[in-house]
């Protein structure tokens, strides 16, 4: 299972890179999904849109608006890896079975039916399923909100099996402080769900619904960057996770900016 963030999409060079990498996988001998966000600002463009239009735009239109931006990157990227020789197909959330409540904006996954990508799978072929999305028992789409398309992949790895979710971004990895504050911050080879689900919270490059799913799952979340091939951190069941009493330690500092406080 692999996840490409918008920046690591965000025109047609960088697609064509992702395709490269997806396709590098493919060869190695896995099966592989690829989950894709929008690309670049997209979805901040198209909220921007709805607004023009209306101060207050009602939440089931712009669940279907703001769920195109996935949609054309999905089929962009399937475009991609056609052209370089490989059978690949794009679904959306719905066709990939992924139902969610009716919450508009901020839906939760219900539960995911895996058979259409297991059937693709089988005959041998690439999936790339439109992240963020879903739809709902009466047949509304919705979406899951900001970092929904990190939920989607590791959600879709635990109904699929998958023996980790690769999580491919603008950065190399999870640091010990944001890097472009603190030129200090370390790298982190490795850490627990709960420390990772900490700093998530807190402003941390994961979304925390994501993170929270992998640890009920117990599915490794591997964040690495889509631009070079460094080593990037993998988030699993740490050694010492439930143990409170060894867990009195600072892994690792979030910030969230704009905040004020009366």
């Amino acid at each position: 299972m692999q996840k490409y963030g918008g920046s690591s999409i965000a025109d047609a060079a960088k697609i064509l890179s992702v395709a490269r990498r997806v396709a590098k996988a493919k060869d190695s001998g896995s099966d592989v999904v690829a989950v894709a966000s929008a690309m670049g600002d997209t979805t901040d463009e198209l909220i921007s849109l709805a607004h023009t239009l209306a101060t207050d735009p009602d939440p089931r239109e712009l669940d279907l608006l703001l769920s195109t931006g996935e949609l054309v990157s999905c089929t962009l990227l399937t475009i991609a890896l056609r052209n370089l020789g490989y059978d690949a197909i794009s679904l959306s959330g719905f066709q990939a079975g992924i139902h969610t409540d009716t919450m508009h904006g901020r839906a939760r996954i219900h539960r995911i039916e895996a058979g259409r990508v297991e059937k693709e799978l089988s005959g041998g072929r690439i999936v790339i399923v439109a992240g963020f999305q879903g739809i709902t028992e009466g047949q509304d789409i919705t979406t899951l909100g900001r970092g929904g398309s990190d939920t989607t992949a590791v959600a879709l790895a635990a109904a699929l099996g998958a023996d980790r979710c690769d999580i491919y971004t603008d950065v190399e990895g999870i640091y010990t402080a944001d890097p472009r504050i603190v030129p200090e911050a370390r790298k982190l080879l490795e850490i627990g769900y709960s420390e990772m689900l900490e700093l998530a919270s807190y402003g941390a490059k994961m979304h925390p619904r994501s993170i929270e799913l992998g640890g009920v799952y117990r599915v490794p979340i591997y964040v690495a960057s889509s631009f070079n091939d460094a080593p990037g951190t993998l988030i699993h069941q740490g050694p010492d996770e439930g143990r409170m009493e060894d867990r009195v330690k600072v892994t690792g500092i979030a910030y969230q900016g704009n905040v004020a406080k009366i």
